[in-house]
């Protein structure tokens, strides 16, 4: 007797792609990551390390990390699930809080920066008085890391602290967080955003000498190419459809995404959304050219994953910009 096995419906492929969406996708980038921040931590006398920034200075200097990559390349995913997964920075209780992350605020003041550090920490009241200063806000947030254990702060979007500022107002953000890696109760800080927050910030020699960059890599067509096959397929198999076939269909991906991971992994999650609604049992090259085209806004010609000569096909960050004929 043969088992009739049902096929996933529309609905439980589309719960499959958004479960999809909330999981980490490990890649090398994290253990590169996890390499950089281990090194802002102590270690214990077995060598084990400990949520406590390891200083550098007899002053009690702590280090930094400026993990810098183009907008759409995954670094706050990336960031975010090192902090949350290290062993090192799991919390105690709930008094203890072993690392904090900010987004920078907007506008972007040195002011309510030092308002959503604080925030952010637990404290109890933040007074956005006039009477009251940035000074006086990164004395409670200093004593308030103490109070919490706290020994990695993350600020993402960092380049949003400079945006169009003087160099006056540069090295006022500069200075406030520098403040916060120096003597009693200092704190590692990681910072994250685009190539123009490592351009702007290392003109100051004190951001160099305390801040290691990390950079991350653009995706590549030829070396990630087995990589990029192997998500695609499972991810086709956790939503409960066959892979696409198509030769080429990871370098026209990458193309699409400008070379960036955290593109690629969207792009494929929208294709499979597409082919979902489609009630498709298999993804194929259209789904992706369908959802591609709906985000990009382009035409038929200027879709790169149904151009004939596809990599003619010039991608400004936001926009086609010139078509190919297919």
């Amino acid at each position: 007797m043969t088992m009739c096995t049902s096929l996933p419906t529309i609905n439980q492929k589309l719960a499959a792609v958004d479960r999809l969406r909330d999981k980490h996708l490990v890649t090398p980038r994290d253990t590169q990551f996890r390499s950089y921040l281990d090194r802002l931590l102590q270690r214990d006398d077995e060598g084990n390390l400990i949520p406590a920034p390891r200083l550098y200075t007899k002053d009690g200097d702590a280090r930094g990390i400026a993990v810098v990559e183009p907008a759409g390349g995954g670094k706050t995913s990336l960031v975010h699930h090192g902090l949350k997964t290290h062993p090192a920075l799991q919390p105690r209780d709930a008094a203890h809080q072993p690392w904090v992350g900010v987004r920078v605020p907007s506008p972007a003041t040195a002011k309510s920066l030092a308002i959503e550090i604080l925030r952010k920490s637990g404290y109890p009241t933040v007074s956005r008085s006039n009477s009251v200063t940035e000074d006086d806000i990164m004395r409670k947030v200093r004593n308030h890391f103490k109070l919490r254990g706290t020994a990695i702060l993350w600020i993402d979007e960092a380049h949003d602290l400079f945006g169009a500022g003087s160099r006056f107002k540069i090295d006022v953000f500069l200075k406030t967080v520098r403040n916060l890696m120096q003597g009693d109760g200092a704190v590692s800080v990681v910072l994250s955003g685009i190539e123009s927050l490592w351009q702007i910030a290392s003109c100051d020699a004190q951001v160099t000498r305390r801040y290691w960059r990390l950079p991350l890599a653009d995706v590549s067509p030829h070396s990630d190419r087995r990589a990029l096959t192997q998500v695609i397929a499972g991810f086709c198999d956790a939503v409960g459809m066959q892979p696409p076939s198509n030769e080429d269909l990871v370098d026209r991906l990458v193309h699409a995404s400008r070379n960036r991971f955290g593109r690629c992994i969207e792009n494929i999650l929208a294709a499979l959304e597409t082919a979902a609604l489609a009630g498709s049992d298999k993804l194929t090259i259209n789904h992706f050219a369908e959802s591609w085209g709906m985000q990009e806004g382009c035409a038929m010609g200027s879709n790169v994953f149904l151009a004939r000569h596809w990599a003619k096909i010039d991608l400004a960050e936001n926009q086609i910009s010139g078509g190919v004929g297919q």
